[in-house]
């Protein structure tokens, strides 16, 4: 496994996360329209938008550990248990702490 090849993979996706998340806070930030309907409607779009937010947060902590683990060593060591994590799950899911039997 090329640890450095993996770094420049999560940088491009923490990237690209951090542009959606831009994009969603300008899309919340902007000023309602007076309309009620149309208020309505744009509400059930912020709820949306909000969600996937969230899941794009959640997504950037997880790089934000795995560069961490890169930059002390310790990437590709299942947090759990100790063990190596395959090279085909870090491949798959570039980000994850656990190694398949500590992921079920």
């Amino acid at each position: 496994m090329n640890v450095e090849t993996q770094k420049q993979i999560l940088l491009a996706r923490r990237a690209e996360i951090t542009g959606d998340l831009q994009e969603i806070e300008d899309q919340l930030d902007e000023t309602p329209t007076k309309d009620w309907e149309d208020r309505s409607s744009e509400r059930q779009g912020d709820i949306v938008l909000e969600a996937l937010g969230n899941k794009e947060l959640d997504e950037l902590r997880r790089i934000d550990a795995a560069l961490d683990r890169i930059s002390n060593g310790t990437y590709g060591v299942c947090v759990q248990c100790g063990e190596q994590i395959s090279d085909a799950r870090l491949e798959l899911l570039p980000a994850t702490p656990l190694c398949k039997d500590c992921a079920v």
